[in-house]
């Protein structure tokens, strides 16, 4: 059973930052690739950045720049940097694991940026 537990999220206003972490309780987290999706009221989920085993890492085009993922396979731990966040970046945010036919999400964690 891969658990996947978030936190991070909150209320901040345009032009703040927020960290989002996601903690893995497997050791499959070493090999998987982690993501960071969101979906937003009536939208589907779109994937924010993703990062594999290796260190190759992926961005939405509406984050570079702004948004930054990194992750430690020691700690089975991966996170979000949100800096300069925009009111259109409000959305619940879910982790993922996936590695071959695997495929798990995290719960979501509300991400809320408004003056």
């Amino acid at each position: 059973q891969v658990q996947l537990v978030e936190s991070g999220g909150g209320l901040v206003q345009p032009g703040g930052s927020l960290r989002l972490s996601c903690a893995a309780a497997a050791s499959i987290f070493n090999i998987a690739t982690m993501a960071w999706y969101r979906q937003a009221p009536g939208k589907q989920r779109d994937l924010v950045a993703s990062v594999t085993r290796d260190g190759v890492i992926n961005y939405a085009d509406s984050v570079k720049g702004r948004f930054t993922i990194s992750r430690d396979n020691a700690a089975r731990t991966v996170w979000l940097q949100m800096n300069n966040l925009q009111p259109e970046d409000t959305a619940v945010y879910y982790c993922n694991l996936a590695f071959l036919a695997l495929n798990r999400w995290g719960q979501g964690t509300q991400v809320t940026v408004s003056s």
